[in-house]
């Protein structure tokens, strides 16, 4: 029997005219039971995170993000060091069960052996958490060190650790090659989170050339057993776009 399909509302997306505590509770009125963040938490005191989530589950959250921030930039070792250390306190201290290190904008040669280094560090150094690394399409973030797929799954192959594990942001993998579901079959064993997004919109998910409806049982068939990360720009209040929610678990 597959797992019933469930939602994670990215707070770095959604509600993001709202301060981040609240953002928590409006995921919560809007019958979300999980969440991911940014570094917003990073920034927040972690009593009143837990407060505010009041058990709601966290999927997962970003290491520090900015131009200047990633594990692939060269000459920023001990910074990308300091921002993923700082993460997995965050992510230990408000219960989030992995941490994005990203690895930032940058064509450097040097840029994979830089993010493998990083990666098996922090995935030695936090056997509890799982490890994601995220593929960016160039349209959505140009020079992006990482952009696809594959690329990602040479990464992991280097690093060979089990808890580090690949982002699958939809939308990211439709804009740099298509197949999605190809190459989610393929590297189903090597992903850690999926996220979700209407194709060329990244409107609500029921928008846009990508149809969740075959998309996400083929997801569970596969093997992915996760939330589904709802990383998306609302076309008007998302409330008001949410009908997709519904349709989707119907």
């Amino acid at each position: 029997m597959t797992a019933p399909i469930t939602f994670s509302a990215n707070l770095g997306f959604l509600w993001k005219d709202r301060p981040f505590l609240e953002r928590i509770a409006a995921a919560r009125a809007a019958g979300f039971q999980a969440v991911e963040f940014h570094d917003d938490a990073q920034r927040e005191d972690a009593a009143a995170v837990r407060d505010a989530l009041g058990g709601m589950t966290v999927v997962g959250l970003n290491a520090r993000m900015g131009e200047d921030a990633g594990a692939a930039l060269p000459g920023r070792d001990e910074a990308a060091r300091a921002d993923i250390a700082e993460a997995i306190e965050t992510a230990r201290a408000v219960g989030a069960g992995a941490v994005h290190v990203l690895s930032g904008i940058t064509d450097d040669a040097g840029g994979t052996d830089r993010l493998v280094a990083r990666l098996t560090e922090a995935a030695d150094a936090a056997t509890d958490l799982v490890m994601l690394i995220e593929p960016l399409c160039p349209q959505a973030m140009p020079g992006s060190f990482l952009t696809t797929v594959e690329q990602a799954a040479d990464v992991l192959s280097r690093v060979a650790r089990p808890n580090a594990k690949i982002m699958f942001d939809c939308f990211h993998v439709q804009r740099a090659g298509g197949d999605v579901l190809a190459r989610f079959r393929t590297h189903v064993g090597a992903i850690g989170h999926v996220q979700i997004a209407g194709g060329l919109t990244r409107q609500e998910p029921d928008r846009g050339e990508l149809d969740y409806r075959f998309l996400l049982p083929a997801f569970r068939e596969a093997g992915y057993d996760g939330p589904f990360g709802c990383e998306y720009n609302p076309a008007g209040t998302v409330e008001d776009g949410l009908s997709w929610m519904r349709e989707l678990t119907a």
